[in-house]
């Protein structure tokens, strides 16, 4: 709240330096102007963040506030709100700067329950799920979400009130993170569906050549099939096994994307590179009677889903300006 009183009341000043510093960069190399976007972004995240504190605190008091604790009322209106705060902040981005979609299969989402798998690339790309599954299709998404961004006080209060597991991935204790994330997909109801990363982290081709090098080095059967691997990093193989495992009989949903790739960091949309992407999604169903019982095979299966979804990626790439070359060409 402080920090949106304080953004507000300076924007003036912010919105003129910005403008003048945009100015100066289109002039000189024709950069789309980024720092008033920034400003403005800023805004409306600090903004909608608060509205969701604020819709939590009301809908506390609509279900019972201190005299009741978690219920099926309480439940229902905290989805609402996840799915409204997510998929809020992602129209923002969307409009201030001029992304479009091109969605495909997403027709593939339901019947659920179902276990989600989606990439991750950037720091933008965590709200896709909300503003293309839960909104349009009604899906209450349980979430595997880093530890860190409970430091969002919607995220932490909402998040708490709901079922979402928060991982800490430099946990030195791999069992019990694993079996906590097991614990999200007990008994999904009949509109529930439950969402993890993969990958654990953004991709960038350092960090894929890090994970394929560890992988060889202590399974070189799986090392093999994470070394086919170009666009995307490794799937981390035990969260997604354990929620595909208790979700007994739930399909999978496996989700790819491209346009957000390489903005990990608020410096890389400072590049520009994001004004005016076209994000391309693209969603896969595999029926539970596909997927192996067997241990080692549902590994290779797994292995074969994220292969076809670094296959589409690369593909999706081919014939496209790349995005760091279009950043390099801007900075």
């Amino acid at each position: 709240m402080l920090l949106l009183v304080l953004v507000t009341i300076l924007s003036p000043v912010l919105l003129a330096g910005g403008a003048l510093a945009d100015l100066a960069l289109w002039v000189r190399r024709r950069k789309p102007w980024m720092a008033v976007r920034i400003v403005a972004f800023a805004w409306w995240f600090l903004f909608r963040d608060l509205l969701g504190v604020v819709g939590l605190g009301w809908a506390w008091l609509r279900t019972g506030g201190p005299l009741r604790g978690d219920s099926p009322a309480r439940r229902r209106r905290v989805y609402d709100l996840q799915a409204g705060w997510a998929a809020g902040q992602l129209a923002g981005v969307r409009r201030i700067f001029g992304l479009r979609f091109a969605v495909e299969g997403d027709d593939v989402v339901e019947p659920v329950p179902a276990v989600f798998l989606i990439r991750h690339a950037s720091i933008i790309d965590n709200a896709l799920p909300a503003a293309l599954v839960s909104r349009p299709h009604r899906v209450d998404l349980r979430y595997v979400l880093k530890r860190e961004l409970a430091k969002l006080p919607t995220l932490d209060i909402g998040g708490h009130w709901i079922p979402t597991c928060f991982v800490w991935r430099a946990s030195g204790d791999a069992a019990a993170e694993t079996a906590r994330v097991r614990a999200l997909a007990e008994d999904l109801g009949p509109r529930e569906g439950v969402l993890v990363y993969p990958e654990g982290t953004r991709y960038t081709p350092e960090k894929l050549a890090r994970a394929q090098a560890s992988i060889a080095a202590s399974d070189p059967v799986v090392g093999l099939l994470a070394a086919r691997l170009h666009n995307l990093l490794p799937p981390r193989l035990g969260g997604p096994l354990a929620l595909i495992d208790e979700a007994a009989g739930a399909d999978v949903v496996v989700i790819g994307h491209v346009g957000l790739d390489g903005f990990e960091y608020v410096s890389d949309v400072w590049s520009g590179a994001l004004v005016g992407t076209t994000v391309r999604v693209r969603f896969w169903r595999h029926p539970r009677a596909e997927i192996p019982e067997d241990h080692d095979e549902r590994v290779a299966w797994l292995y074969d889903c994220w292969q076809e979804l670094d296959d589409w990626v690369g593909a999706q790439q081919i014939g496209s300006d790349p995005r760091t070359a279009k950043a390099a060409a801007l900075r």
